[in-house]
This record gives structure tokens, sequence and C-alpha cells, in this order.
């Protein structure tokens, strides 16, 4: 079980970086798609370790389950929205809600594990911590999504075309 937990806490660590890195790199090959794939199989990672930690200990443990479930759907309908671009008009914002939804998940797997640890935030009751991430980044997944989405190309009607 130890060593579920020091890979499930590796895995978690590398994605909560490489997100980060991710959604803050200029949207293009290179950076940005060498730390999504990075983020991508680290969540596989703690997608893995979460649902077997969640089985071994069920009682205690479920919800790890029910959110590495949810949480892991998101990142992978965003990775697979990349890869499936060109038969998909929607593929952008399918991979933005994905990846920056399964980034919420992770984000509050995070704190709601380790706010009891953390001095000044462990004085809030828990509840706030599985509400607040989504609560914050569920509004920035629509500004992006907005400053991301394809434009349908103008076609020039024959009124407005300049006759010579």
């Amino acid at each position: 079980m130890k060593v579920l937990l020091v890979i499930h806490i590796i895995a978690g660590g590398i994605s909560l970086i490489s997100g980060l890195f991710a959604m803050t790199a200029k949207k293009r090959k290179g950076r940005h798609t060498a730390f999504g794939q990075l983020y991508h199989w680290s969540y596989v990672g703690v997608f893995l370790t979460a649902v077997a930690m969640a089985i071994i200990h069920w009682q205690e443990s479920q919800y790890l389950f029910y959110i590495a479930l949810f949480s892991y759907g998101l990142a992978l309908s965003g990775y697979i929205a990349v890869k499936n671009k060109k038969k998909t008009k929607k593929w952008l914002t399918m991979h933005i809600g994905g990846m920056l939804g399964s980034y919420i998940g992770i984000v509050t797997a995070t704190l709601v594990v380790n706010v009891a640890k953390i001095p000044v935030l462990n004085e809030l009751p828990t509840i706030y911590y599985w509400f607040l991430p989504t609560i914050i980044g569920t509004p920035i997944v629509y500004m992006v999504g907005r400053k991301y989405k394809r434009r349908p190309k103008k076609t020039v009607s024959e009124s407005d075309r300049i006759s010579v």
C-alpha cells in the first residue's frame, strides 16, 4: 500500500506541475504538447493508483474511486479530443473543458486530502475545499474556452463585393 501511495504522490505532483506548465505555454506544438503529454500520462498514474487504493480501503476511501474516475474521464476526453481533431468540429472546446476540468479535479483532491496539514487553511471546514476549486475554476474554463473558440470564416456575399 505504501508503494502505491508513493507512486500516487509522485504522479500527482508531476500532474500538478506539468498541467500548470501546459496551461501557461503558448498553444502550439512544442512545450504545450510536451507538457500536455506528461500531464496526461502522469494522470494515468494518479488514476490507477487512486483506484487501487480505493478498492483496497473501500470503507475509508471510496470517494477516491469516484473522484479518480470522474477526473480522469475529463482528462481522457480532453486528450482524445486532440487526437481526433480532424473528426470533430468541437475538438478544441472538448480539449479545453476536459483538460482544465481534470485539473480542477486534481487540485480538489489534493486540497481535500492535505488541507488538514496546512496551517491557517485547516481552520476552515473541509467542505469548502470540495467546492472552492470548482467555483474558481469553472469561470476560468469558460473564459479560456471563449478565448480560443474558433470563429467561422466570413463569406463575402454578392452584395458585399465591389464591382469594377
